[in-house]
């Protein structure tokens, strides 16, 4: 489970930021990624990662802003000529299914693979046997969404020792056990697998925020989330324009976290006004109120650890 951040500017592209859009890869969970906005260009950024676009199964678009969708048709074309078969789902607000289907009707385009569209208020978006995805609105000049993906509880680790102290050698019983089966062994013992489980395994919690001013809805996206990824738009000494253009400033991503009790904030969506040495001023704004803060460059990959 990955974090690759493929775009973290905001509004336009600038020569250290491209615009939105960030890969969570669930290579080993569910042999997949997704996407989160698909800014401008965001094909391009995904060329200078270990990402493979045929691997995108879902995409989350947080509003209809262009520079969180404007890489979208683009993206959905070139995986289509990139050996993309399987369905893509794309979930976002009202609008989002006009959008890609004009650009892709107008430019004469055609995608060979299933493509599907699910138009999201509020509420749970997503969920099967490992995930649940929830979604709910944040306060933005048009209707934004954070996103809240939770990783449901893992079975525990399977107890090798024990089985090996009992005489039992590995083989196609531990596959069975480590379901939780109950198995029979050729002299008779019958085996419980939840025996020989350890503690389950708690799944992590992953909070990503569209843009927005604070609001309660950060607050119950973000609750105890050990990943918070935030826009952090302007500095804290530019809070009123801040909030004249409904983004958020360093301090008060900072303040949310520190309020869920999140275990670590990415700053993402940072104003291009913002040159390279301003970032480290940015990013103290943010430590001094939470200091488990850093902030996102184009193409960071974060890896998310085990509970």
């Amino acid at each position: 489970m990955d974090f690759v951040f493929l775009g973290t500017g905001a509004g336009i592209p600038a020569k250290a930021r491209n615009v939105s859009a960030i890969a969570l890869e669930l290579l080993e969970e569910r042999g997949a990624v997704w996407l989160f906005d698909c800014g401008e260009a965001t094909q391009h950024q995904i060329l200078r990662t270990p990402v493979k676009p045929r691997r995108i199964e879902k995409i989350f678009i947080t509003h209809l802003h262009g520079d969180h969708i404007f890489g979208l048709p683009g993206f959905l074309s070139s995986r289509s000529f990139q050996g993309g078969t399987e369905e893509l789902i794309i979930y976002g607000p009202a609008g989002i299914e006009e959008f890609v289907l004009t650009s892709l009707r107008v430019s004469g385009t055609h995608v060979l693979y299933p493509l599907q569209f699910v138009e999201v208020t509020e509420g749970v978006v997503f969920e099967d046997e490992t995930f649940i995805v929830t979604a709910m609105p944040l306060d933005h000049g048009i209707f934004c969404l954070g996103y809240r993906i939770v990783e449901k509880d893992r079975p525990g680790v399977l107890l090798v020792d024990k089985l090996r102290s009992e005489g039992i050698k590995p083989g196609p019983l531990f596959k069975r056990l480590k379901n939780g089966e109950d198995v029979q062994l050729e002299d008779g013992r019958i085996l419980s697998g939840k025996n020989y489980l350890g503690e389950p395994q708690k799944g992590r919690v992953i909070t990503i925020l569209g843009d927005t001013r604070p609001c309660g809805a950060v607050d119950i996206l973000a609750e105890n989330a050990d990943y918070l990824v935030h826009e952090a738009t302007f500095s804290e000494k530019d809070v009123k324009i801040a909030h004249d253009y409904y983004h958020s400033t360093t301090v008060q991503a900072a303040e949310a976290a520190s309020r869920a009790g999140v275990k670590q904030l990415i700053l993402t969506h940072i104003s291009s006004r913002y040159l390279a040495d301003d970032i480290i001023q940015l990013r103290n704004e943010a430590a001094a109120v939470f200091p488990e803060t850093m902030i996102a460059e184009d193409l960071l990959s974060v890896k998310i650890p085990l509970n």
